[in-house]
Order: C-alpha cells, then sequence, then structure tokens
C-alpha cells in the first residue's frame, strides 16, 4: 500500500519525536531502531524510506531537538529557573537535549556532532540577547558562562546518587548566575 507524502512526513515527524524522547530518556546506544519505530507505531521495515542508518536517524533527531530548543522569545530570569529545577532534572526525556545527549554525542558521527554544534550556537545566541553586558562580546561572554553553567549543573544533579546535593547542585548554580 503506497502512503501519501503528507502521511510520510507526519509518519518522519512522529519518528522524530519518539526517538528524541527515547535517545534522551535513555542515550543513543540503548535504543534501537526496531524499538523507535514500534513506539512510533511503525514498522521496522518502514525505517530506510526515512532514514539511511541508525547514524542518520541521530543526526536528524539532534537536529530537530535543537532547533525546537533554540527558537522563540523568552525570560531568561524564568528560562532559568525552569531548566535548573527538580522537574527538567527528573524527566530527561522531555528535557534539554544537550545535558540529556552531549556525552554520548561526542562518540556520534560527525553529522551528529554538527547537529549538537548548531543547536548550541542558536542558544547561545537566543541567551546572548537578554543577557547583561554594554556590548555583544560582553553579553556573548556572560550567555556562555550562564549556559555552560546550567548543561553542567544539570549534567551533575542527574548524576549524583544524593538527592541533597543534587538539589544544591541546581539551587546554588542558579544563585550563581544570578549573582
Amino acid at each position: 500500500m503506497k502512503v501519501s507524502r503528507d502521511q510520510m512526513a507526519k509518519n518522519r515527524g512522529k519518528i522524530l519525536e519518539v526517538a528524541g524522547h527515547l535517545f534522551r530518556e535513555k542515550g543513543f546506544e540503548a535504543v534501537s531502531v526496531a524499538e523507535v519505530m514500534n513506539a512510533a507505531g511503525l514498522t521496522h521495515g518502514g525505517f530506510y524510506g526515512h532514514f539511511s542508518s541508525k547514524d542518520d536517524l541521530i543526526a536528524q533527531t539532534l537536529a530537530n531537538l535543537m532547533t525546537g530548543d533554540a527558537t522563540g522569545d523568552f525570560d531568561l530570569s524564568c528560562y532559568i529557573d525552569e531548566y535548573l529545577s527538580p522537574r527538567h532534572r527528573d524527566n530527561p526525556g522531555a528535557g534539554c537535549p544537550t545535558a540529556a545527549l552531549v556525552a554520548d554525542t561526542t562518540r556520534q558521527a560527525q553529522a551528529a556532532r554538527a547537529a549538537l554544534t548548531a543547536g548550541m550556537r542558536a542558544q547561545i545566541d537566543r541567551i546572548s540577547k537578554s543577557s547583561p553586558g554594554s556590548d555583544s562580546a560582553q553579553k556573548r561572554r556572560a550567555a556562555i558562562g550562564t549556559w555552560a553553567a546550567m548543561v553542567g549543573a544539570m549534567v551533575l544533579a542527574r548524576a549524583s546518587d544524593d538527592p541533597v546535593l543534587s538539589d544544591e547542585l541546581l539551587e546554588q548554580t542558579r544563585v550563581w548566575i544570578e549573582a
């Protein structure tokens, strides 16, 4: 049975959405193509109509996630509060792709690393617009420091098995950024 172009686009979008959640939740290596397709409600055989390989799926999923992560207007203070929250820490599958996948991405194909890099650049540019500073260089420096602190704090908070330390990492990073 032939699938329409519209349905193909919807299926592809569903695959990217599901893969984004599963990859952020479990990491790239722990998720199989069959698992992604099953979660999307599609057959494994249909995968190659959308992607050339799992590496291609990873790169395209990262590009999709990073675009969604860095678009739109926002209040920087509110964004920092939401980002450095226990709710975000406890739900990596629905959270920031950088914090969830940065370590895994260093071991992926160049296309995946390029997608993450493009997303990081966009996020830094987005944060720069609301960062303190009297010129663009100061604003960019503040944005890079803020973003690096936020992502680092989230990665460390998720890795900790001590809930008190995990909460402290989030809270004190927020306080440090605001200072």
